[in-house]
């Protein structure tokens, strides 16, 4: 069993990239890793504070005129290892997808057929619009390439994954739709 959970590992890596602060961490997170890992600054401070306890990053403090003291985590060599060894570890289980409008769906018998097609028309406008975020992502890495090194191409891979998925389930809801309009496919 591991010592540290995904989240110490999600911080880890995130470290590998010019973000250093607890603030560039989460805006990091919200700008990336949002769409399909969720942080909390609640889960962030105490995740830095472990890494450092344990040797995995330095703290590195620095005075600013008239504001707090800015704190910035440095990875140290054992915390590169401490990510290495755990990205080349075996996936341990898939992920189970927790989703309101399957589950609205699976009991949709208890509502009325248009109902449960304005859920399902709903839901297909929040994809399209998801998709649209995703493609305006995929530009902004594709001109900031150089920014970060290598990671570009695994930030692209990630985000090729949820365009699939998401216009995977878009076109689910147009057959679904479909399905409960009585139209043949």
């Amino acid at each position: 069993m591991s010592k540290y959970n995904d989240t110490t590992y999600a911080i880890l890596g995130i470290l590998t990239t010019s973000c250093r602060s607890g603030y560039a961490i989460k805006q990091f997170i919200d700008q990336s890793l949002n769409h399909f890992w969720k942080i909390s600054y609640g889960q962030i401070y105490p995740t830095l504070k472990l890494i450092t306890e344990e040797g995995l990053a330095e703290l590195e403090t620095h005075q600013q005129p008239g504001k707090p003291d800015r704190h910035d985590y440095i990875l140290t060599d054992k915390g590169r290892d401490v990510l290495k060894a755990w990205l080349e570890q075996p996936i341990v289980q898939i992920p189970v997808e927790r989703n309101e409008v399957l589950l609205k769906l699976f009991f949709g018998n208890h509502q009325s057929q248009s109902q449960t097609v304005k859920l399902l028309q709903s839901y297909k406008e929040i994809l399209e619009s998801r998709y649209e975020v995703f493609e305006s992502i995929e530009q902004f890495i594709q001109v900031d390439k150089e920014g970060e090194g290598s990671g570009a191409t695994y930030w692209l891979l990630t985000l090729d994954y949820g365009k699939r998925t998401t216009q995977a389930a878009i076109e689910w809801c147009e057959a679904s739709m479909q399905k409960m309009n009585g139209e043949e496919q």
